[in-house]
């Protein structure tokens, strides 16, 4: 058993490292200049030149897979700071001192997970806006509650453990308990749900560029690209599953990664 969970860990890992790889070399040099339109070459198939085809424009697809995962990748790394670290200090504070603001914050925590994030983010980004800026605000702002009460639940439990009741005793200050007691005995849990974080954040930015709220043309992104192709799924298959792949990559990779953690801290 425990030889499947370091496989999902390690699967992960490596499924994560190889799209970081292409998302950092892209950020160098991609094969080809991902917005240059080209329609005397549009919906090339797979080639020696375009490894992955070309778009309706003539586009190269690789180029553009390699900026919307990038693109991709910072909605979901920025959406999850966002959320972790209000979510760290909202959780922590209620969890660890409790009463009414406990009450307050989680029971406003409770009403915003009662409606899917998603659809919450649509009525956000309705008010201020589409675009990459405006979806990390709207997205970052609906994954504090998940955070907070993660992190609340953790504070919680070690908060009547003895190591604690032994740093009370000899004077230790709240804020010292908080974040150099308790905070790092927490890191596993808080750790697997970043994994988790960035896994939903993947997805949720990728539907919001689908609809189109998300990064705006002519910049590169998946969700964008996804939608696009639909009227080639028969003529040009390969812009699809370009597209497709490279967002299920990214899920997969963070999911597997999310399962190893948490089987590992389960240990």
């Amino acid at each position: 058993m425990q030889g499947k969970r370091n496989y999902n860990l390690i699967l992960g890992a490596a499924i994560t490292a190889v799209m970081l790889s292409l998302i950092l070399s892209g950020l160098i040099r991609t094969p080809h200049d991902p917005n240059k339109i080209n329609a005397g070459n549009s919906l090339s198939a797979p080639s020696a030149q375009y490894l992955l085809g070309t778009d309706n424009f003539g586009r190269d697809i690789l180029s553009r897979v390699i900026i919307g995962a990038g693109s991709t990748l910072y909605v979901a790394a920025a959406t999850v700071a966002i959320g972790a670290l209000a979510g760290m200090l909202i959780g922590g504070l209620t969890g660890y001192f409790g009463g009414w603001v406990d009450e307050l914050f989680m029971r406003a925590g409770d009403i915003i997970l009662a409606f899917p994030s998603i659809l919450l983010a649509l009525v956000l980004i309705s008010l201020i806006g589409p675009g990459r800026n405006n979806i990390i605000i709207a997205l970052g702002i609906m994954f504090i509650p998940s955070f907070a009460r993660v992190v609340r639940g953790e504070y919680v439990r070690c908060r009547e453990l003895d190591y604690v009741h032994s740093a009370r005793i000899i004077g230790t200050g709240n804020m010292r308990i908080m974040f150099v007691h308790i905070l790092p005995n927490a890191a596993p849990v808080i750790l697997r749900a970043i994994a988790i974080g960035f896994n939903n954040a993947v997805l949720a930015e990728a539907s919001m560029s689908y609809l189109g709220l998300g990064v705006q043309p002519p910049d590169a992104s998946l969700g964008r690209m996804l939608s696009e192709s639909q009227s080639y799924l028969f003529s040009a298959p390969w812009y699809a599953l370009s597209a497709g792949i490279a967002i299920v990559l990214l899920i997969l990779g963070f999911s597997l990664l999310g399962e190893g953690i948490g089987a590992r801290d389960n240990a």
